[in-house]
């Protein structure tokens, strides 16, 4: 994977909430769409935040949220769509997350899931004379 950047990776059509989507619709969200992070922009594409899988069950659980922010991690890592992939990974390894949301000139232009790299490291070793 040397030589990649997070562009090569990241998947661009991303799903998004507002900040002001119900938990319910969230859920709903997650569920059908089968992922696992999801971030929360403004109506220009900034993003303001993220939520994850893990997020959702935890504090539902144990909290009486009606919103998205009320959930949502506020201050996110994030990276830009030319960064090297391994700036990515050590980003993610170093934080313990299971994503970074791409950033380009202001506004969510992606998301970089640990499943990409998994994705990625299954195309490389299918490729690989046996």
């Amino acid at each position: 994977m040397s030589n990649l950047h997070v562009r090569d990776l990241m998947t661009s059509d991303v799903v998004t909430v507002g900040p002001d989507e119900s938990i319910d619709a969230l859920k709903d969200l997650m569920v059908n769409e089968r992922i696992r992070h999801v971030p929360v922009v403004d109506g220009a594409g900034a993003l303001l935040g993220l939520v994850s899988e893990r997020d959702l069950l935890l504090r539902a659980l144990f909290e009486e949220e009606n919103k998205v922010t009320d959930i949502m991690a506020w201050n996110v890592a994030t990276i830009g769509p030319d960064q090297d992939v391994s700036k990515a990974a050590r980003i993610m390894f170093d934080n313990k997350c299971g994503c970074l949301p791409v950033i380009e000139e202001g506004v969510l232009a992606g998301i970089l899931t640990e499943a990409d790299f998994v994705k990625a490291a299954a195309h490389v070793r299918a490729s690989l004379p046996r």
